[in-house]
């Protein structure tokens, strides 16, 4: 596979041939690898929600400071994955891979065997720096390993490893903490992770073809690309609708919907499960429309919030309407990590890294101004109120990126 400059121009290219270069009917075993990594990461991130009463118990901590562990997490992937991602630069992308999840188990023992508070809240930032730094490898690698007809839809499959996350891991992490005590789930994820190290080890390439040693300074241009700033900005505004909202839809269902809270897990599954399907189905259609997918990804997500606010009073509406929001809400993720990648030009790694720090931004800015807007009059329909209006600002970076000609980089040798 070669590409210009590093550059992936696929998604951000109106011109492509595509005669040239068909996508693959199949993605390579090596991406489904890296999803499955990314399914541990993405449990061990949320797993810890279900887990709170105990590890608070145990620590002696309220509640609400155990909620620290998950606000930590955040934290060290907004600041880790660009961080980690520079120190790492001039490893081979297979050893960084293999070292980040190394840390990650490294992490999770010292949570497993530690027993103060501040011990717990350190493991944890140390395996948010691991969990940035594999995800921004994770995709650099998936899309040049597939290139530039198929980046999108394999961006798709490694982030769906951790929308699966939420239909399955975290919910099992929930159950096997009840039977096993909360530093079960914790050793399990060390133990996968474990697993995940030899497979990665053998399935991932050394290097890719087109392999330039990096540098710093290269990597720091990305930083004068406006296009991609403007996709880190949709990247942000996405997640802080659509995760802002979901956020507090517990209190919404039992106080507005008067839905049993016994059935609430049961719809926030169904979140994951749509949200599992708009990864993938915005990832495959990313590759021939990207600036369509994420022009209407966010406009359908606006309607379907504007409509949980309206609709909150009657259940089987309501629930309809999350599905929709997991289906929407976050389908147009892969398609922004692509055209990153492809507008940081020579420094694809930091835009990588720096969509794992935008989206995380995005997730904390969004849950806590849904925190306020919960406080506030409107209630239960605050958090969706104010995520509403979140979700519509990413039509103004989604739409000036797709109505702005792109220039084409002249070709570089391999």
């Amino acid at each position: 596979m070669t590409t210009r400059g590093g550059i992936l121009h696929a998604p951000a290219d109106r011109h492509v041939d595509h005669h040239r270069e068909r996508p693959p009917t199949r993605l390579p075993l090596v991406v489904y690898m890296l999803a499955l990594a990314t399914f541990l990461m993405g449990t061990t991130e949320f797993v810890v929600a279900g887990l709170l009463p105990e590890i608070a118990a145990e620590a002696q901590v309220s509640v609400a400071r155990a909620g620290l562990l998950i606000t930590v997490f955040a934290v060290g992937m907004v600041v880790g994955a660009p961080l980690t991602a520079m120190l790492t630069l001039r490893l081979p992308q297979r050893l960084t891979l293999i070292l980040a999840l190394a840390v990650f188990v490294v992490g999770h023992m010292l949570i497993a065997l530690g027993s103060g508070f501040p011990l717990l809240l350190a493991a944890r930032f140390l395996t948010a720096l691991a969990t940035g730094a594999f995800w921004a490898v994770a995709n650099v690698v998936a899309a040049r390993t597939v290139g530039p007809a198929a980046s999108s839809r394999a961006l798709g499959v490694v982030g769906a490893g951790a929308m699966l996350a939420n239909v399955i891991g975290v919910p099992l992490g929930a159950f096997a903490g009840q039977l096993m005590g909360w530093r079960g789930p914790f050793w399990a994820l060390a133990a996968l992770a474990v697993a995940a190290m030899a497979l990665i080890a053998r399935h991932v390439p050394h290097a890719s073809v087109d392999h330039q040693a990096p540098s710093v300074r290269s990597e720091l241009s990305a930083l004068g690309s406006g296009r991609m700033w403007l996709v880190l900005a949709a990247c942000a505004t996405t997640n802080a609708g659509a995760l802002g909202a979901y956020s507090y839809i517990s209190p919404l269902l039992t106080d507005r919907a008067s839905l049993a809270s016994g059935l609430v897990p049961l719809v926030l599954v169904g979140f994951g499960i749509g949200a599992l399907g708009g990864f993938l189905a915005g990832g495959r259609l990313g590759d021939r429309r990207p600036y369509a997918v994420t022009v209407m990804a966010p406009a359908v997500t606006t309607m379907v919030l504007l409509a949980i606010c309206l609709l909150a009073g009657h259940a089987a509406q309501t629930i309809a309407l999350i599905f929709l929001l997991g289906l929407f809400g976050l389908g147009a993720n892969p398609v922004l990590i692509a055209l990153a990648v492809s507008f940081a030009g020579r420094a694809p790694t930091l835009g990588s890294a720096l969509t794992v720090s935008a989206f995380n931004l995005g997730t904390a800015i969004g849950s806590w101004t849904a925190g306020l807007a919960l406080q506030s009059s409107l209630g239960a329909t605050g958090p969706a109120a104010v995520c509403t209006f979140m979700a519509a600002l990413t039509l103004i970076p989604a739409l000036t990126i797709a109505l702005t000609p792109s220039r084409r980089p002249s070709p570089t040798p391999t």
